[in-house]
């Protein structure tokens, strides 16, 4: 079955390809083309789920692991749900240089493939009733199929420079992404995005290098179960901070954030989901498959400092929220206090704290893609997102859409029995008892900070509720529909799994659980 994250990939490439021919001259069914396309990578990326499921020695893998970590999948033998490295591909890349085209997935990556694939389907779907602003729909499709490419890749490479090369493919699709689909300030927005990201980037590659010129390897799966062996720790302390500042732009991690309200706000719609969605997992994925598992020393000395800047991002992010007046801006900034809760469970470097950062990653994709849909249908039908303009009212005006919009909210704040309630409490129960090597007294106190932050959630979404769904005053929609066909079928999943997550969290801590243990009890850091 290796062959089936092979096709993943070269499936929205081929379809990009395709339709940027000058032959494909048949512009009106670029959507359709692009839906279809999109749809064919969901089902090869539950299909590998299916696959996934399937024992080691079972037909559920594919090869063994690199030639360099012969005997099973990283070195295991495929017992557990998600704890070895299924479905494997190695082929040569650069002989010279011993690079590897490596793909496979785990309990960590898995999720994520699932989540880039869906929200990708579903923003094809929004597009089919919603064509974008500036034209040129064929192009848009190009482009977002070339970003599926590149989000998808980062999370399925399992070589550094691999990695490293996905990881840069989907900067240039989202920069054009902004600039010309996005609002007023587009190429201001877009050009914050790129500096901010290419900068981040330049640092990731000299902390990679750093790992390649001291390891002599650059097979993540081999990196992995050395656990930092062949590294001084004063090598690891290096490439930490090296490649810690460039997935902390991605992330985006306090204070490293501006970039990101100024591209959600000029975003399109599309372009804000994917971006909240997806782009932002990119960076804190990268914490997980390689800054922690490989670099177990570095992350010891530095955990501290990363679970500090976790909670002032949690703050900082609550506050700035309480001060927007602009739909979209205020739910750009609340991911920022999101994040910060999954970069404080990593921060713990404890199975509880890794856990609950994976499942935050995922509630939070979820929840606020469906957050960046609403706010988008907002502005369409009251042709603005200035909470002070809009004045309340929408329940009466529009329930089905405000009845939405609270549901995605109250998710958000982190309600039980909701997906977004789990990631943070576990975060929570992570700085209780954080690893060993750690302060606890210092991440007791990072938990009360946490604490507070989630109050102020809370305060900031029933702030904004109150002005846009409660009331009898505020701005008629114009005469438009409450909510379309169209729409719930691009929104109705996202809630679904949401409240599917929030009532059964095992569903998904069943396949990150072996993953972490995995990273945990080989010695990698002691718990």
């Amino acid at each position: 079955m290796g062959w089936l994250l092979i096709v993943l990939v070269a499936v929205p490439l081929a379809g990009a390809a395709v339709l940027a021919l000058p032959a494909f001259r048949a512009r009106g069914i670029a959507v359709t083309f692009g839906t279809t396309v999109s749809g064919v990578a969901l089902a090869l990326a539950l299909a590998a789920v299916a696959a996934f499921a399937v024992p080691y020695g079972q037909g559920g893998s594919s090869s063994p692991s690199s030639p360099n970590s012969p005997g099973g999948p990283s070195g295991s033998d495929g017992g557990g749900l998600g704890g070895d490295m299924r479905l494997q591909t190695d082929l040569p890349w650069i002989p010279g240089l011993d690079l590897r085209f490596h793909l496979g997935v785990d309990g960590i990556s898995l999720p994520l493939v699932v989540l880039t694939t869906l929200l990708t389907f579903l923003c094809f779907v929004h597009l089919t009733r919603h064509p974008p602003v500036g034209g040129r729909p064929r192009a848009l499709v190009v482009t977002l199929l070339v970003l599926e490419v590149g989000m998808v890749g980062t999370f399925l490479a399992l070589d550094l420079l691999l990695f490293f090369v996905f990881f840069e493919v989907v900067l240039v699709p989202m920069y054009f992404v902004i600039a010309l689909w996005g609002g007023t300030r587009r190429r201001a927005a877009a050009v914050k995005f790129i500096l901010y990201t290419l900068l981040g980037s330049a640092v990731l590659l000299i902390g990679l290098l750093v790992v390649w010129t001291q390891a002599g390897t650059l097979d993540m799966v081999v990196l992995a179960e050395r656990h930092g062996g062949g590294m001084s720790r004063s090598a690891q302390i290096l490439a930490f901070l090296a490649i810690g500042a460039g997935l902390a732009v991605k992330t985006p991690m306090w204070p490293l954030h501006t970039w990101l309200p100024d591209a959600h706000t000029e975003a399109p719609t599309v372009g804000s989901v994917l971006l909240a969605g997806v782009l932002l997992k990119m960076g804190s994925y990268g914490f997980a498959r390689i800054a922690i598992p490989v670099l177990p020393e570095g992350a010891a000395a530095f955990a501290p400092w990363l679970g500090a800047l976790a909670v002032i991002g949690v703050i900082y992010g609550s506050l700035a929220c309480l001060a927007q007046w602009d739909l979209k801006r205020m739910i750009a900034y609340s991911s920022v206090g999101h994040m910060g809760f999954v970069l404080l469970g990593f921060a713990t470097l404890t199975p509880v704290g890794m856990n609950a950062a994976l499942f935050a990653n995922v509630a939070h994709g979820l929840i606020t893609g469906l957050l960046f849909f609403l706010a988008g249908a907002v502005k369409e039908r009251y042709g603005t997102a200035d909470l002070a303009r809009l004045g309340g009212g929408m329940l009466r005006r529009l329930p089905h859409m405000g009845s939405l919009l609270t549901f995605a909210c109250v998710a958000s704040l982190g309600l039980p029995g909701l997906a977004g309630f789990w990631g943070e409490m576990l975060a929570l129960l992570g700085a209780f008892q954080p690893a060993a090597v750690l302060p606890r007294p210092l991440f007791l106190a990072f938990m009360a900070v946490g604490g507070a932050g989630a109050v102020l959630t809370a305060a900031y979404f029933l702030r904004m509720l109150s002005r846009v769904t409660h009331g009898v005053h505020g701005v008629e929609p114009g005469g438009a529909v409450d909510v379309t066909s169209r729409e719930l079928a691009a929104w109705v999943p996202l809630v679904v799994l949401i409240v599917l997550l929030g009532l059964w969290p095992k569903a998904l801590l069943a396949v990150t659980t072996p993953a972490v243990q995995a990273v945990f009890t080989s010695g990698t850091v002691a718990p």
